[in-house]
């Protein structure tokens, strides 16, 4: 099965004399060389994927990317599917932990409704995008058809386009989403399935049995979708896809992504083994503390900033290391180099 869409182009970001300037400058501040640790590489990065020396963040958008799954009948999550709705009012509402902390960091919110089983009211802060109300069951069919996913992917292009800034964190929300993360894990790294899935929302080992259960099922059931694309439509998460287009349209316009948890870094994964050179745009927030995060982020070649056990979800990882990116952009403008300083260098 092949799914209808041409990703844009992502260029490489390899710039030789700019990475010299950019190290010469964070090798001539006033500190011992390199005292700052990895704020040093996330300054490097980050003036990297903005083109300079002097790199700056501009209206950071937040968005969380929101459906229900058809698989969550199968009973691989803790909560009932209803919770998915619930959680988008109260992302809306302003009460979610995501909601707390972008307000905090002065992070724009936008909930996209990529594919809920249930309308909305509009009102400011929603999008509704869903060529579905939720995935198909993907042990019975596959969870989208060609079409419904190749229309997730161009509606998460058009919402990137229309968002202002430089930066774009990852959030989402889906009972029965670390299934088709775990999903597209094993079978576009590589995995056995029982290395990629976790307790989710909280399942107990004997759930995690069943669920594992269910998701080798579903491997078996599509076997032959090994593409990219084909794994995104056949294994799920119209979250998911729409995520993967936003992601690679962020790609395409150089803006910084920032990656948050497992979810969202299966999004990365699906963009970054269509345009590998994704991944130069990504800073990776957190490791999370769902199983199968890690070899996610093994598959990606990516080195989180924080690993504080989150396994919330929601894009709250992401806004938690924002700060961070903040900080290093702001030492790399405005600390003062030796000579500026008039402070005498190691002998």
């Amino acid at each position: 099965m092949t799914v209808p869409y041409n990703p844009p182009a992502v260029p490489d970001l390899h710039s030789p004399a700019l990475a010299a300037a950019l190290q010469h400058r964070l090798d001539h501040l006033t500190k011992p060389l390199g005292a700052l640790g990895r704020i040093e590489s996330l300054a490097l990065r980050l003036g990297l994927i903005l083109g300079g020396t002097a790199p700056r963040l501009d209206a950071p958008q937040l968005v969380v990317f929101a459906a229900d799954h058809g698989l969550a009948a199968r009973g691989v999550s803790a909560y009932p599917a209803d919770v998915t709705w619930q959680m988008v009012e109260n992302f809306l509402a302003g009460g979610a932990a995501v909601s707390v902390l972008a307000r905090q960091h002065g992070l724009a919110l936008t909930v996209v409704d990529c594919g809920v089983c249930h309308d909305f009211a509009p009102r400011p802060g929603l999008v509704v995008r869903k060529p579905a109300r939720g995935t198909a069951d993907a042990l019975d069919a596959p969870a989208m058809t060609p079409e419904q996913c190749a229309a997730a992917l161009a509606n998460g292009a058009e919402l990137l386009r229309g968002l202002p800034g430089n930066a774009l964190l990852l959030g989402e929300m889906g009972i029965g989403n670390t299934s088709s993360a775990a999903l597209l894990l094993a079978r576009l790294a590589g995995h056995d399935i029982a290395a990629c899935t976790g307790a989710g929302t909280g399942l107990d080992a004997d759930g995690i049995a069943r669920k594992t259960a269910v998701l080798r099922a579903v491997l078996e059931r599509h076997a032959g979708a090994t593409a990219p694309l084909a794994a995104l439509a056949a294994l799920g998460g119209l979250e998911i896809a729409t995520m993967t287009g936003a992601v690679l349209q962020a790609a395409a316009e150089r803006r910084v992504i920032v990656v948050d948890g497992f979810i969202a870094c299966a999004a990365v994964l699906v963009a970054a083994r269509l345009a590998p050179a994704v991944t130069q745009r990504c800073v990776f927030a957190h490791r999370s503390g769902e199983r199968g995060h890690g070899l996610m982020l093994d598959a990606l070649g990516a080195e989180p900033l924080l690993d504080l056990g989150l396994r919330l979800g929601e894009g709250s990882g992401a806004a938690l290391a924002w700060p961070l990116l903040v900080s290093a952009c702001a030492l790399l403008d405005g600390m003062a180099s030796f000579a500026q300083a008039g402070v005498a260098t190691a002998g």
